[in-house]
């Protein structure tokens, strides 16, 4: 056996690790650009520069994460990694919310490292050893109850990072906290270093046995994006917004990994490596639009100094560039054709559908379900982002802030531009990006892939090409730009160039409208919030606003959700510590006499233990 602390800083570029290394690289240049125009004249130079080495460094943690081949360099990675994310969320220490959210992050990052922890430790005490390759030789053999245990304890701790539904209490405080650039980086890609460990230890080194394991990372994934989206659409903050959707696209990118999972412990081979590329799509999808939204998020912020959709309204006349990446952004995150979200999406119902026509009775049932899920998913997220959008840039000003607002400097623009351009690129070029992720599929479920084609070109897709089933984002653009062109041209010919006149609106009956006529977030949410009342349980005060005590001057009405699992699950759970806490405190006598007891009862205790093992 080796040494305990045999520990080699080996590195494993296998495809996997190749894939995750490309996905971190293309948010992270992008995002540190950015930076520069962010930061500037909002905080002293040596803090800025404090702040730039710590995201080098956390972007060099990510990248040992999804490149070292030893799981105890791993888990100091991760830890590293861990701990730099954190300095960054509280880098406006000022802040009170900021410290609160670093904070809440920290224990729950910390809660899923001791169960990484403890799954690390069981790997060694079977294994005998750290190597990837040496554990995924040696669990082959590993007896079912402790590879159910060990699944368990993986799952858990990486469900953690990733956000998923339950376990998701920091990322919505995390997000908004961070620096916009440090809120893409970590929402982009830190979050989907969780999915890397799922993919490297879960599937390619401990294996699936059954269809259960699968089945419940199915389940997790339906619930965190139908809780997301919800969730996102009571915001006004537009930063917990986008972390709510962080919640939602993580549900979905586990939708085609967990039934990949499924399709391949039921022998369907074709459905589990188009389930596996169309996750892996959407990953990569997500890390181009989200940072993109976050970056948007950002450049506002910066103009008008707040993140409450409420206080803002008609950017688009003064911050166009800004408004536009926001636009495809949005239409992107909404799986809207024919950008990139669309086509991982598209693909991921594909393989629903497809798996469903290849099983049983049971997982017809079951993709129907999923099916159901992820479309309702998606009508959500787009009547989100409709809000998002139509309430910050268009409309009229909500505020004074909104008045001042300016253009963001050129770096910003560039870092925003270069996602935009990577959202049209992951969409017109869909085919090469999936040949390569097939590839990628193969090395995760460790299956020969050379014969799978699930594309004709590169820039068409077929999943079922003897069905006709196929897809072209670059022949929905042109059809798209066609009709616009044709359209214009029509309106010319027949009606004239568009002369601007002059003249009292309508508006029906109102001849002078304010931004107190508009809608407010509020008020578009209020549908989907009696839809979901089952599920966000909302609730109103009510506050009376006294010119004497006679005269009422008017009445505000606040709306509030219910934060379900704050409610029942982590405060019961943060009471019950504390109260742990100050019964173990009473033990404390403060008498050395009493201490030394309590060593002497501990040794005998171990004595005897140490006898009958």
């Amino acid at each position: 056996m080796n040494r305990f602390f045999d520990i080699s800083l080996g590195f494993l570029f296998d495809p996997l690790a190749l894939f995750f290394i490309v996905v971190i690289s293309l948010l992270s240049v992008p995002a540190f650009v950015y930076s520069w125009g962010y930061l500037a004249g909002a905080y002293p130079r040596s803090k800025i520069i404090g702040a730039q080495i710590i995201t080098v460094l956390f972007v060099a943690a990510m990248l040992f994460v999804v490149s070292v081949r030893n799981i105890f360099v791993f888990l100091i990675a991760w830890e590293l990694m861990s701990l730099l994310s954190y300095f960054l969320v509280i880098f406006d220490s000022n802040e009170r919310k900021s410290l609160r959210a670093g904070t809440i992050y920290i224990v729950m990052t910390h809660l899923g490292t001791a169960f990484l922890a403890a799954a690390f430790f069981l790997i060694y005490k079977y294994c005998g050893s750290f190597d990837f390759l040496a554990a995924k030789a040696s669990l082959a053999s590993m007896p079912r109850p402790e590879k159910n245990l060990l699944f368990g304890l993986l799952f858990t701790g990486f469900a953690v990072k990733a956000g998923l539904v339950p376990m998701h209490i920091w990322l919505p405080y995390a997000h908004p906290a961070a620096p916009s650039h440090i809120s893409a980086l970590m929402s982009g890609v830190m979050i989907k270093t969780a999915i890397y460990g799922m993919l490297r230890f879960i599937v390619y080194i401990l294996g699936i046995d059954s269809v259960w394991q699968g089945s419940l990372i199915l389940i997790f994934a339906i619930v965190s994006s139908l809780a997301g989206v919800i969730y996102a659409l009571m915001e006004h903050d537009i930063k917990r917004l986008l972390a709510y959707h962080s919640v939602e696209n993580i549900g979905i990118i586990l939708m085609g990994m967990g039934a990949s999972l499924v399709f391949i412990k039921m022998g369907l081979i074709v459905p589990a490596v188009l389930a596996m590329s169309a996750g892996l799509y959407h990953l990569i999808n997500h890390a181009a639009f989200k940072g993109l939204l976050f970056l948007c998020a950002g450049s506002v912020y910066k103009s008008c100094h707040t993140r409450d959709m409420e206080k803002l309204g008609g950017l688009i006349e003064r911050m166009g560039f800004t408004a536009v990446c926001f636009l495809i952004g949005s239409a992107a995150i909404s799986a809207l054709p024919p950008l990139n979200g669309f086509v991982s999406e598209w693909l991921t119902f594909q393989a629903f559908f497809l798996g469903a026509l290849s099983g049983n009775a049971g997982l017809k049932v079951f993709m129907a379900i999923c099916v159901a899920a992820l479309a309702l998913t998606s009508g959500l997220a787009a009547a989100c982002f409709v809000k998002a959008f139509g309430l910050t840039f268009l409309g009229l000003p909500r505020s004074q802030k909104p008045l001042a607002a300016k253009e963001s400097p050129l770096s910003m623009k560039l870092g925003m531009g270069f996602l935009v351009a990577l959202c049209l690129g992951l969409a017109l070029a869909c085919g090469a990006v999936l040949k390569a992720l097939v590839k990628v599929s193969g090395c995760v479920l460790g299956i020969d892939v050379s014969n799978i084609s699930l594309s004709l070109n590169n820039f068409v897709l077929a999943p079922e090409p003897a069905k006709g089933i196929y897809l072209s984002p670059l022949a929905a653009l042109v059809i798209l730009s066609v009709f616009i062109g044709l359209t214009i041209a029509a309106l010319r010919i027949f009606w004239g160039r568009i002369r601007e006149k002059t003249g009292r609106t309508w508006d029906c009956g109102y001849y002078k409208l304010d931004s107190r006529n508009e809608y407010t977030a509020t008020g578009f949410s209020k549908p989907f919030r009696l839809a979901f009342s089952f599920f966000l349980m909302p609730y109103r005060k009510t506050q009376k606003v006294r010119e004497s005590f006679y005269l009422v001057r008017e009445l505000r009405h606040h709306t509030y959700i219910t934060s379900v699992f704050k409610k029942y699950l982590y405060r019961p759970l943060v009471a019950g510590a504390f109260k742990t806490s100050r019964m173990a405190r009473r033990i404390q006598m403060g008498s050395i006499h009493i201490y030394i007891g309590y060593i002497f009862v501990t040794a005998i205790i171990l004595v005897i233990t140490m006898k009958r093992f």
